[in-house]
């Protein structure tokens, strides 16, 4: 079993010892995101756990835990996140130097192999365009160079829960749109291609997360992936698709043990918060939900 750490929030950075108490206790309990009376136990013990993949955007709490996770033999990968948005865009997320540093030195420990960049999602707006991320991309991907392997990419998506958030930027300046990419200008185009000869300048590899770039020369990327693993770890894992993701997700089979609502990051964009969410109320929400948290 794969363990995914987690999609909906932010568990490296805000419950790192949650998740160190619930891999000492050998299990976790995690509410059903479509309705959470639904509780689900999942096994944390080594002999069920072939991998945990880490999504964070600062994955400094969790740095004490590591050598445990070593010691008990667990293999893990990092999908670390690392853009240079409008603090309007991204109020929460560490700034870009201090997230480079952060990247460099996770790196150094456990190696760039097991070190994913997400420049993602990109987010076209009247003050993030082409030029911008063409600029702020190729400024991060030279700093990481060495540090890292591989750059996952994709473009903003509409939900349900971050429309309003979006929207309600324009009342501050900024003007957020949706770029289709079955039907993008030539502003993609020339975006695309300049991230795809840039990566290739600094010996990344670049891959998409669910979304049709592959024209541009951006190929389809998995972040929970089977072959990456095999690769990394020289263990087989399910090569099923995951089907509880979005038709164009690529992802294998995962469990995930994150909970919505209660990243801090609040990062307009996100699809795991309401639009009703004050980040400062939410740690107190997960209390009921397990005595580990």
């Amino acid at each position: 079993m794969i363990i995914s750490a987690s999609r909906r929030t932010d568990i490296p950075a805000f419950y790192s010892s949650w998740f160190m108490n619930s891999m000492r206790a050998g299990h976790c309990t995690v509410p059903n995101p479509l309705n959470p009376k639904i509780i689900s136990r999942v096994s944390l013990e080594t002999e069920d756990v072939d991998a945990i993949v880490f999504w964070t955007r600062d994955p400094r709490p969790l740095f004490c835990f590591l050598q445990e996770l070593d010691s008990r033999g667990f293999k893990y990968y990092f999908q670390f996140t690392l853009m240079n948005n409008p603090s309007l865009i991204d109020p929460g997320s560490p700034k870009p130097p201090s997230s480079i540093e952060t990247f460099k030195e996770l790196s150094d420990r456990i190696g760039p192999e097991r070190m994913i960049w997400r420049y993602d999602p990109i987010v076209f707006s009247n003050v993030t365009g082409e030029e911008f991320h063409a600029c702020n991309y190729e400024r991060i991907a030279s700093d990481l160079h060495g540090f890292t392997k591989r750059s996952v990419i994709s473009m903003v998506k509409p939900y349900r829960k971050n429309r309003k958030r979006m929207k309600d930027l324009s009342g501050q300046g900024i003007e957020i749109e949706f770029v289709d990419v079955k039907n993008a200008d030539e502003r993609l185009d020339r975006l695309m291609r300049n991230l795809v000869q840039i990566s290739s300048s600094y010996d990344m590899e670049i891959v998409s997360c669910a979304e049709d770039l592959e024209k541009y020369g951006v190929f389809p990327g998995k972040c929970v992936d089977d072959e990456y693993i095999g690769r990394v770890f020289g263990i087989d894992v399910s090569n099923k698709k995951d089907h509880s993701q979005r038709k164009s997700c690529g992802c294998v089979i995962s469990k995930d043990i994150g909970m919505y609502d209660s990243c801090l990051f609040g990062c307009r964009y996100c699809y795991a918060i309401q639009k009703s969410f004050h980040p400062q109320q939410k740690p107190l929400q997960h209390q009921p939900r397990s005595s580990l948290w």
